[in-house]
């Protein structure tokens, strides 16, 4: 067994002083606090909520979520939904674009022959062709035995067929296709996640609701009905629910938060989400006007910024390399931390940060005087396929 599974497996039910350093911490009763937000959120508008697993990647928490509500999740990987299926989750969208023949071949065996409605996101006749093939030759003849959403460019630039015309004309390439069922539009504008006002991300998604129209309504002039739209994450979801357009909601990030997120500006009525997630380090070399923790950025994702410090208070974190992080006294005169000390980090992006893992610590009472409860797995780190 891995060590550090093993230390970490041995500090179940002690207090979280027993937590080896560094480790990835999940405080339970904050992400219990975010799950029930959300949950209660969708539920009042009628939403239906289909969590991004590729956040957590973990069959546990992604079943959780489901007993609370989604009726699914999202991932972005052949591999990561594969990984998740076999561990018991059995409703997955592949919010994605998958175009490899080898990796539909194990999507096509896996539609065959694993108890899971499983769908993807195709914005290409290839795509659509490839997926029909792999289906044909896994001998997968079901009518609408995976559901097809198009993806289509709300404005990120990023993949997505042009709004209009180019979405009509795959609908009717999936048509042809009696094993592929047209479940209706991908719309996720993800750059609006980390617009920093309300105001700029009501700006993107009103954008984003033109292109849902007009493609919806060239689909209805073309004869096609759209099931659904689904989209959204948790920047940004609140501006999709107010559209009307969007039915199904992808956000992620509020189970964990993390502190790109918790920079966004929020209008007062909606819901808030707290810090979920966080590194647990300790100082292992001090001098006068620094600390060096053990958490570098093997243990921290930092293509959304550096960690932000969540205790002891007043300290700034500096990106020290691989297993090194800098504290210093965000006003002068602070005292930093003393060698030993517990630093509790919160990551500037949680999917990245969670994949670096393999397991997360639950610590049930806070992370000052709690205890872990339990460990809970990252069956999809690296599935990267």
């Amino acid at each position: 067994m891995n060590r550090q599974l093993e230390q970490a497996r041995d500090c179940v039910g002690q207090g979280v002083a027993a937590i080896d350093t560094p480790a990835l911490v999940i405080d339970l009763d904050a992400m219990e606090r975010n799950l029930a937000r959300m949950a209660a959120f969708a539920a009042e508008h009628g939403l239906r909520l289909r969590p991004h697993a590729k956040m957590h990647k973990s069959a546990e928490l992604a079943k959780l979520q489901m007993t609370h509500g989604a009726v699914g999740v999202c991932v972005q990987k052949t591999d990561e939904a594969l990984a998740l299926v076999h561990a018991g989750v059995h409703d997955i969208f592949i919010s994605n674009e998958v175009i490899a023949p080898h990796k539909l071949a194990r999507l096509a065996e896996a539609v065959r022959d694993l108890p899971a409605r499983l769908a993807i996101a195709v914005d290409s006749a290839l795509g659509i062709e490839r997926l029909a093939q792999a289906l044909d030759a896994a001998g997968v003849r079901t009518v609408g035995a995976i559901d097809v959403f198009i993806e289509i460019d709300v404005g990120q630039g990023r993949c997505g067929a042009v709004p209009g015309e180019p979405a009509v004309a795959l609908a009717r390439q999936i048509a042809t296709h009696p094993a592929l069922r047209f479940a209706g539009l991908q719309a996720y504008h993800g750059s609006a996640q980390h617009q920093r006002t309300p105001a700029e991300r009501r700006r993107s998604i009103e954008s984003a609701t033109q292109a849902v129209v007009g493609t919806r309504d060239a689909l209805a002039a073309a004869g096609y009905s759209v099931p659904l739209v689904t989209g959204a994450g948790t920047g940004s979801f609140v501006q999709e629910t107010a559209s009307g357009l969007w039915g199904e909601l992808q956000a992620g990030s509020y189970l964990f938060m993390d502190a790109d997120y918790a920079a966004n500006q929020n209008d007062a009525d909606d819901p808030v989400f707290e810090h979920a997630l966080f590194v647990k380090s300790q100082v292992m070399s001090r001098s006068e006007d620094r600390a060096v923790c053990d958490a570098g950025h093997k243990s921290h994702a930092i293509d959304s910024g550096l960690p932000s410090v969540a205790w002891p208070s007043g300290l700034v974190f500096a990106n020290g390399g691989d297993e090194h992080g800098i504290l210093r006294a965000a006003v002068p005169g602070t005292e930093v931390p003393e060698l030993g000390e517990t630093v509790w980090l919160i990551p500037g992006h949680c999917d990245p940060t969670v994949n670096l893992h393999d397991v997360c610590v639950g610590v049930r009472g806070g992370l000052a005087a709690g205890r872990v409860e339990r460990l809970i797995r990252v069956d999809a780190r690296g599935k990267l396929g």
